[in-house]
């Protein structure tokens, strides 16, 4: 029996759902000496603002207990740097390519997405919202419905591929702002970002992190990612969704898959073992033939919840 991993996401055809998690893979360069780019669904990139940024001072990583913590501060050469070096290095090598963006205001997102449109190779542009939104007293984006609905539809209105908005599990009611998102034009989301979190040393008493908290990421947050993927999902059926958070092998992808996901990103596990995007995608095509499933869409979103 032939299997077909194929996915449509928001109108682009990719071979497969296993793609990266934006700021986890880069562009791909590095990642090319351990992964054959073309063996994935596609690449996404990490975050690009309008202009460049240094980021955050150090220490900005730490390792927990299941997972890492992250304040990098959106370091990168900015959009017109990625556009006519990172992106036409990925399209060189016909390799599908995920722009994420992110700024402090509604016109940084706007800026960016004007600067990659007709970029050769882009299937799609992901609204990095976990921003803070400096006209909004620098809460996040995705903490709000309404700044979530204010950024997408300018986004949209200005992109020509389709806008994926990568939301915060850090709310109270993710499921209204998949919706404000979707109802103001998102052609897909991608669930979740990170969740906020401390470590503190106990011997120095100084916080691991220079900035005190940040990004909370790897396996310790994959229930937290399954139940919010479901959750959309389950109000939103027919919207793509990336799923990602925790993903280590292809039972994890299975899960993710099985809670509704159209595509799955693999991000903190690449800094352990550069190879896992590929071995997930070979594993899910294992997966798939030991099991007799000729399409994904047979299992997609079919959680069964007893009781």
């Amino acid at each position: 029996m032939g299997v077909d991993l194929s996915i449509t996401l928001g109108g682009a055809r990719l071979a497969n759902p296993i793609v990266t998690a934006s700021g986890c893979f880069g562009s791909g360069k590095e990642m090319s000496r351990f992964v054959d780019l073309r063996s994935l669904g596609a690449v996404v990139c990490k975050t690009v603002t309008p202009e460049p940024r240094l980021g955050i001072s150090p220490p900005r990583g730490a390792e927990t207990a299941g997972g890492m913590l992250n304040a990098i501060g959106l370091q990168n050469p900015g959009v017109a740097a990625f556009r006519d070096d990172d992106l036409a290095w990925l399209a060189e090598r016909r390799v599908p390519a995920i722009a994420s963006v992110g700024g402090h205001s509604v016109a940084d997102y706007v800026r960016c997405i004007e600067a990659l449109r007709g970029a050769a190779g882009l299937v799609a542009v992901e609204l990095n919202l976990s921003c803070p939104n400096l006209e909004d007293r620098g809460f996040m984006f995705a903490l709000s419905a309404e700044r979530t609905a204010e950024v997408t539809a300018a986004a949209r209105a200005a992109s020509d591929v389709p806008v994926f908005c990568k939301l915060s599990p850090d709310v109270t009611d993710l499921v209204a702002i998949a919706e404000a998102a979707t109802g103001a034009g998102a052609d897909g989301l991608s669930l979740i970002n990170t969740t906020l979190g401390m470590a503190i040393d106990p011997l120095t008493f100084r916080a691991k992190l220079s900035t005190g908290t940040g990004g909370l990421s790897g396996p310790a947050i994959k229930p937290i990612a399954v139940r919010c993927v479901w959750q959309v999902h389950r109000a939103l059926p027919h919207v793509p969704i990336i799923g990602m958070g925790g993903i280590a092998g292809v039972e994890d992808a299975i899960e993710f898959i099985l809670a509704g996901a159209t595509a799955v990103a693999v991000g903190t596990a690449n800094f352990y073992d550069p190879t896992a995007t590929e071995a997930i995608a070979r594993g899910l095509l294992d997966f798939c033939n030991t099991h007799g499933i000729a399409s994904l869409d047979e299992i997609r979103g079919q959680v069964k919840i007893e009781g």
